[in-house]
């Protein structure tokens, strides 16, 4: 009789899974696509645990390509479960019953609500920012606990790690303050269960409170609250965003008495005083750091160019309904696209080039669709999340989708200036009349009564994993590629492709104003 070895570890256990009883793919599959709502293919996972089923908070595809089909998702329970996207995921009137085959494994992580969730170290490990107002380290594979960050004194609402150093953290909290934390750091003391405690390294206390000292309507908890944070993709550069208005703003991590600049929808304030005070939800940033995207509780989502945050929004994307902060969005790796959620129960998609086109609507939660995520290195899968329990695993690539080598996509290599530095050389796709030959064929899609714009059907690929995109709003235009050396090294571009043998900048050099 064949017998097999019983697994060791996290990674271990899901590879056997695959191996013994699943049918490994090149490309994921996710069931039958035909039966569902929106005519594109789903996976739905029903989110319960002995039975009792509880609203997801937060979900995460692994960073790596080898485990990019593993999604990590947090609940309102305190549960980190594991779901492998690979194998068939049943439909709404089988998630239930296969909840339990889906999952790869779960735990309670914490005894409250877990908001978000951050892998890191090669996605050998995971951080969860929980409502108990601490943040702890998980070894996946051992699944265990290998430290505790404390110090906040309120729920622990975001996470970002560092782009090239994953012992770097920062995040946000209800209240009111952001903090930075090395996990390098030796250990404060240890708790009751002989955890490791560790201490935050620098922190900004009501970074984000009402000059007014007004009061909305979750009160002064709620309103100085942080609701997202971002390490921004030069390293040293942070931003961050509250629930008491729409404002960005961001710090220079090796000087935190004042936020370097900031950015907001209206240039002119007195404009944000005639149409009142909203919130932010949720800020994500693209794969290269050029993009800042922000969910505002005006039902909008703005995207900024973080080298002319002067200049206010570049695009604003409308159709949404951002009524709650569990509302979030996530601009995709290569930049081209926006994904939402919203309280109408639907969830949208935005090109980035099209900021005025109808969105993609996505049909088939019965709640809020709150956490969304992109799946960094499996073309054309996307998750999200609702208050019906269910997270929906989403694959645009079934049906035959015209892949980024198709022969009809334009393609251009464009190199950034300061070639000596790290270069920014990218295939880009040129969204044009063309755009609509090199993606699928549009399909119907029923339009909701219910939802605040028309919307119409369009299917997409993400990139593939270690593809970039290069943005024409980066190199500015053309006649930029013809400055001179001098006028290349003053350029904000500089940021992102630092000049060799020189100080590195970073963007607290273009919006201080030398005294």
């Amino acid at each position: 009789m064949r017998r097999w070895s019983h697994p060791s570890s996290f990674f271990g256990d899901l590879r056997s899974r695959e191996l013994n009883g699943f049918k490994v793919r090149k490309r994921p599959y996710l069931g039958d696509l035909s039966s569902e709502p929106s005519g594109l293919g789903t996976g739905v996972v029903a989110i319960e645990h002995d039975g009792v089923s509880t609203p997801p908070l937060a979900i995460s595809f692994c960073k790596t390509s080898r485990n990019s089909h593993l999604l990590a998702v947090s609940d309102e329970d305190g549960y980190l479960s594991f779901y492998n996207t690979c194998q068939s995921l049943g439909s709404v009137a089988s998630c239930w019953e296969k909840a339990v085959e889906a999952r790869v494994c779960d735990w309670i992580a914490h005894n409250n609500a877990i908001f978000d969730v951050c892998w890191i170290k090669d996605d050998n490990h995971i951080l969860t920012a929980s409502g108990d107002q601490t943040i702890k380290i998980w070894n996946v594979e051992k699944r265990k606990c290998t430290g505790i960050l404390v110090g906040h004194t309120g729920s622990v609402k975001s996470l970002c790690s560092h782009s090239s150093n994953p012992d770097l953290v920062v995040s946000g909290s209800r209240d009111g303050s952001f903090a930075l934390w090395d996990l390098r750091c030796e250990s404060s003391y240890k708790n009751t269960h002989g955890e490791i405690c560790l201490g935050y390294t620098a922190v900004v206390k009501e970074a984000h409170t009402s000059i007014q000292g007004k009061r909305v309507r979750r009160g002064k908890a709620g309103s100085m609250s942080i609701t997202s944070v971002l390490y921004l993709k030069d390293n040293v550069s942070l931003a961050s965003a509250g629930a008491v208005d729409s404002v960005v703003k961001f710090w220079d991590t090796r000087n935190l008495k004042s936020p370097v600049t900031q950015a907001c929808p209206y240039v002119e304030p007195s404009l944000e005083k005639e149409r009142g005070l909203h919130g932010i939800s949720c800020l994500s940033q693209d794969s290269n750091g050029v993009f800042v995207a922000a969910s505002c509780m005006d039902n909008r989502i703005y995207l900024y160019d973080v080298l002319h945050l002067d200049k206010g929004p570049m695009k604003i994307f409308s159709g949404s309904k951002i009524e709650s902060f569990f509302v979030k969005s996530a601009i995709s790796p290569d930049g081209a696209y926006i994904l939402g959620g919203s309280s109408d129960g639907n969830a949208y998609i935005w090109q980035v080039r099209k900021p005025e086109g109808l969105p993609v609507m996505l049909k088939g939660h019965e709640g809020e669709v709150t956490a969304v995520d992109w799946c960094s290195s499996e073309i054309g899968k996307i998750a999200t999340t609702s208050d019906d329990f269910m997270v929906r695993v989403w694959n645009f690539k079934k049906g035959g989708c015209i892949s980024s080598g198709s022969p009809k996509a334009v393609r251009k290599r464009v190199i950034a200036p300061n070639t000596e530095g790290r270069k920014l050389a990218m295939d880009e796709h040129l969204y044009s009349t063309e755009m609509a030959d090199s993606l699928c064929a549009s399909r119907e899609v029923a339009t909701n009564p219910h939802s605040p714009v028309q919307t119409k059907s369009l299917e997409f690929s993400t990139p593939e994993s270690g593809k970039k995109t290069h943005f024409r709003s980066l190199l500015g235009e053309e006649e930029e590629m013809q400055k001179s050396p001098d006028a290349e090294l003053s350029s904000p571009s500089s940021v992102l492709n630092p000049p060799p043998s020189l100080k590195r900048r970073t963007i607290r050099d273009y919006f201080i104003v030398a005294p």
